[in-house]
């Protein structure tokens, strides 16, 4: 099972005033995903990544139904909701915690929120979707209250087929996020230059 083990860069979160989690994908690290951090808005963020165990969050693809990934997949999201708490902890509220993630951790990401729908500052998901053979609308609650929310993906995509990101979109707009969904035709499995551009304009760049 997963332990929290959170690496952290940035601004020490006792001092920072915003916090960014970033969830690396299956065969990544935290330390892989920190690399991102320069290309974002968030010069002045305290940044965490949670590390996998094993580096994987969960052992099959996030289309398979959500009992073939446990207990892992349940262990993943305790992770996030304990990373979330450290962050509250140190006196930053739900309003000024930013996510983001990449494939599964950008599926592991958008499932977390959408079960702890809250006003967060903002969620950038590079290629990802809500976790399961189907979407389980039932297991999603709270208010967004218009959390700027992306997901940006490749038409086609060799994990994450469009039919679930726009199943996700539809979710997300049910709860109340102010989500932004942009499909890319042919990109391939990865991060693009004009996705960076989007969510430092719509996600970081808002104060």
């Amino acid at each position: 099972m997963h332990t929290k083990n959170i690496i952290t860069s940035g601004t020490p979160l006792k001092q920072a005033s915003r916090a960014l989690i970033l969830v690396h994908g299956r065969g990544g690290s935290a330390e892989d995903i920190l690399t991102l951090a320069p290309m974002l808005a968030v010069g002045d963020y305290a940044l965490l990544a949670p590390q996998a165990t094993g580096n994987t969050w969960y052992p099959h693809s996030f289309l398979m139904p959500q009992e073939d990934n446990e207990p892992w997949l349940s262990g993943a999201i305790d992770v996030l909701a304990a990373t979330v708490q450290e962050i509250v902890d140190a006196g930053i509220t739900h309003d000024r915690i930013y996510f983001t993630g990449f494939s599964q951790g950008a599926c592991l990401t958008l499932e977390f929120a959408a079960r702890h729908a809250v006003r967060y500052g903002g969620i950038a998901a590079f290629t990802g979707g809500l976790i399961g053979d189907h979407v389980h609308r039932s297991n999603y609650t709270g208010d967004f209250a218009q959390t700027p929310v992306f997901i940006g993906s490749s038409d086609p995509d060799m994990h994450v087929p469009v039919k679930r990101v726009r199943e996700t979109e539809a979710v997300y707009a049910d709860l109340n996020a102010a989500i932004h969904i942009k499909i890319y035709p042919n990109m391939g499995h990865t991060i693009s230059g004009d996705e960076i551009n989007i969510v430092n304009e719509k996600i970081f760049g808002k104060m």
